[in-house]
């Protein structure tokens, strides 16, 4: 095109434009009539068949690309082999290792991806993602959790890696609350990080609160849990769970983790770099949460994100605006904090977990179903609903003045099931030192071996008769 523009625009004669260009006049020519035939489109250089389609059978490159395709895949060098073999039995041209090489390499990488790593691999790398923000602040909040890359010491002093539970608000990524802990998630944790969540904060420059319309999360069994959907209900939030496996629908909250665990854990010590500890352990699970805060605070929700080009804090505030509160603190907490479960009251009160829990005001509700709410960390009292009317709150006479949690109640049980079994080992020791040696052996029952016979005693025994005689015989 550029060799013919002078003859088209400014009228310069065909052969001095051809030779201007450096081109014969004949191939100006042939040029010229293609564009005027078919336009700048007749210029264009035709594209060269597909390797190998012009050389070899269409049934060899087909098998080529269906030896490629095999799970596990197989090398060129053996695919080029087997060709060559069956190229001889079929009387087809034997090929290159470098033809079958490009063949293969022509396959596009979405198919080589989903026949070699499968369904999940391909739709992480190649099927279309929609990015969705919400319209506006507290509209639509995402939860997860993530193991840290570091490693802390316990209150026994032994090391330990935590984990970290966020909330972070869609539109505006901020991070609306978090719980750092140590142990597998549970919905105490998730509740414990929505409650600072939804509350508001003592520190002003983290003003984000208040309660989601939607609360995305995943199908963790801490998230799926009851106890939060009967929160969900109560504080009229829509819990969305995300597709199974499908990490796409939470990719904010994990963009969070990945710079929280490439940012600000490389400078603690204890942190661990692929696996490795690069620095001893030093922090305790406090100052983790400390250091963790603060940079939230400061750092993340005050410098612009690169998505929505403001800070955090600034986007989440708009022009101003009121989030929808609950009334107050105990009622954020009698939804979140405690569980929810249906007793019955009896005529020496309520029975919960081993222990029994009494208030005057049951009196006139024996033989009454009712709805106790208590917290897993303190269950030395619990507050009783009637038709969904508050009550009283009963206490455990025999903790009355003590914080007792759930774990406290287990610990007991296993410590009284491992005394029961030391107990049981023990008589069956004493026993087993008076029976005879053949019936030490546990799980057996047999008789007593019998006394060894005297030499005489055995002479006389092989000289008796083997003949059986009965009483009546004789």
């Amino acid at each position: 095109m550029a060799a013919l523009r002078p003859h088209l625009h400014d009228e310069v004669p065909l052969a001095q434009a051809a030779a201007d260009a450096g081109i014969s006049i004949r191939t100006a020519r042939r040029w010229l009539a293609r564009y005027r035939a078919d336009g700048p489109m007749g210029l264009a250089r035709p594209s060269r068949p597909e390797a190998g389609t012009r050389t070899f059978p269409r049934e060899m490159v087909q098998l080529i690309e269906g030896m490629a395709l095999l799970k596990p895949p197989p090398s060129i060098a053996t695919i080029h082999r087997r060709i060559a073999n069956l190229a001889v039995e079929q009387c087809w041209r034997r090929p290159s290792y470098g033809s079958v090489r490009d063949i293969v390499r022509r396959i596009e990488p979405a198919m080589l991806t989903l026949a070699h790593e499968g369904a999940a691999a391909f739709r992480d790398r190649f099927e279309l993602v929609h990015r969705y923000r919400a319209a506006r602040p507290n509209a639509r909040w995402q939860a997860d959790h993530t193991q840290l890359d570091i490693l802390i010491l316990d209150a026994s002093g032994k090391k330990a890696r935590p984990w970290l539970t966020t909330v972070v608000d869609d539109y505006s990524r901020a991070v609306a609350g978090y719980m750092v802990f140590i142990g597998a998630p549970s919905a105490l944790n998730t509740s414990l990080a929505l409650r600072q969540a939804i509350w508001r904060k003592a520190n002003p420059a983290w003003p984000v609160c208040g309660i989601p319309d939607v609360l995305h999360v995943d199908h963790g069994s801490d998230f799926a849990s009851l106890h939060l959907e009967q929160a969900a209900v109560d504080l009229r939030i829509h819990l969305i769970y995300s597709a199974v496996a499908r990490p796409q629908g939470r990719g904010k909250i994990e963009r969070l983790f990945r710079t929280i665990n490439t940012e600000l854990l490389p400078e603690l010590p204890g942190n661990l770099q692929a696996g490795k500890l690069v620095t001893p352990p030093r922090l305790s699970l406090p100052e983790l949460d400390a250091a963790i805060g603060d940079y939230i605070v400061s750092t993340y929700n005050m410098r612009p994100h690169r998505s929505i080009g403001m800070p955090p804090v600034d986007a989440w505030r708009g022009e101003g605006w009121l989030p929808r509160m609950p009334e107050t603190l105990a009622e954020l907490d009698s939804l979140l904090v405690m569980v929810a479960k249906p007793r019955t009251v009896h005529r020496d009160g309520i029975r919960f977990e081993g222990l029994r829990y009494f208030d005057p005001t049951l009196a006139a509700y024996v033989g009454e179903p009712v709805t106790i709410r208590y917290d897993p960390r303190d269950v030395g009292e619990i507050r009783v609903f009637h038709r969904n009317a508050f009550l009283c709150r009963a206490v455990s006479a025999d903790h009355a003045g003590q914080s007792l949690t759930l774990k406290d109640i287990q610990a007991a049980r296993a410590a009284y099931r491992r005394r029961l079994h030391r107990e049981i080992k023990e008589k069956k020791a004493r026993v087993a030192d008076y029976l005879p040696a053949v019936l030490r052996t546990p799980g057996t029952i047999s008789t007593p071996a019998p006394k060894p016979k005297l030499p005489s005693e055995s002479a006389a025994a092989s000289d008796k008769p083997r003949l059986r005689t009965y009483y009546e015989d004789g």
